[in-house]
């Protein structure tokens, strides 16, 4: 699958994303069809493990728009690695003026697509844009102060204390002008890092891209606790699709479930950890079939059979009627 680089101004920042074009297919209205908008999660860039979402999504026919956002893979931005949640919540906004007006898209069927942290901002941005035709969150981080409370029941209290000293030098450098200080995206266990639990660095890493940089403003241990985009989700009127890992050690199931319940949403579970939903996981084509399947009832002129999780120990096995 081949994608066209383009780029779009959000505030002060230049804004880098890869188009990919729809194939023909159910979803064609008049030489119009569905746009796919996404971005990553905490820390992510679109050239590590987006793609495969993006290619199945123009296989089934439609458009997709991947951006990186504001000081993070190809976008500018005077902050780098800054986790700032304002700013990403309006490089999606500008992502989404800009899709509607890319040839092909049918501007009333605009989907959001996040995950992780990505999987809040979508629930934020529908519940305050009405003209949002459908929205897909998987396994997306709605709360953080309880993210930041099942992170402490498996992390010692002095990384705790360690990574909050970090966070604390982070906001006081840049305050007086000295800059950010920066921490690891991702460690291994006993490691200061905004991610340390046992395999998330082998998870990140496996999905990494070339642009992709393991440092993030040290900040963000104290700012995403104040993040709780579930409280949006009663506010969302469109189809909206919340796909939980029900053994999630980063963003707590539990939430999830809360505000899928609130947004009156369809909820598919996983029996697997944060990443497995990700290429090369086995928890990946049954995550994405279900996502395509989800959009053809909703955008497309007729439905096709709904496909269902296959079980943990065969991973292989077809899917089959829900």
């Amino acid at each position: 699958m081949t994608f066209r680089s383009l780029h779009f101004r959000s505030g002060d920042a230049d804004i880098d994303a890869w188009h990919f074009p729809a194939r023909p297919g159910p979803f064609d209205v008049a030489g119009r069809t569905p746009v796919v908008v996404m971005a990553h999660g905490l820390g992510g860039t679109k050239d590590s493990g987006l793609a495969p979402f993006a290619e199945r999504f123009a296989d089934a026919g439609m458009h997709v728009l991947a951006f990186d956002y504001r000081g993070f893979g190809s976008s500018g931005g005077d902050h780098r690695q800054r986790v700032d949640i304002d700013g990403q919540l309006a490089d999606y906004r500008a992502a989404i003026d800009t899709a509607r007006r890319l040839d092909g898209v049918d501007p009333d069927r605009v989907v959001l697509w996040g995950v992780s942290l990505s999987g809040g901002h979508v629930l934020t941005i529908a519940a305050q844009d009405p003209g949002i035709a459908a929205l897909i969150a998987s396994t997306p981080m709605v709360d953080g102060l309880s993210a930041g409370l099942l992170a402490a029941r498996h992390t010692p209290a002095h990384m705790l204390l360690r990574s909050t000293a970090s966070g604390l030098r982070s906001r006081v450098s840049t305050r007086i002008g000295r800059g950010a200080d920066t921490i690891p995206l991702v460690g291994d266990p006993g490691e200061v890092a905004a991610l340390n639990l046992d395999g998330h660095r082998e998870d990140y890493l496996a999905l990494a891209g070339p642009t992709w940089r393991n440092e993030v403003d040290a900040d963000i241990v104290l700012s995403l606790g104040r993040y709780r985009p579930g409280r949006h989700a009663a506010s969302v009127r469109c189809p909206a699709l919340v796909q939980i890992a029900d053994f999630d050690r980063s963003a707590p199931p539990h939430a999830a479930a809360q505000a899928a319940f609130r947004a009156r949403a369809e909820v598919r579970h996983y029996p697997c950890d944060h990443f497995d939903v990700w290429p090369g996981k086995e928890w990946f084509e049954p995550a994405v079939a279900h996502q395509i399947f989800f959009l053809t009832r909703h955008l497309a002129g007729s439905a096709t059979p709904a496909p269902d999780t296959p079980v943990a120990s065969d991973p292989v096995s077809p899917l089959r009627p829900h």
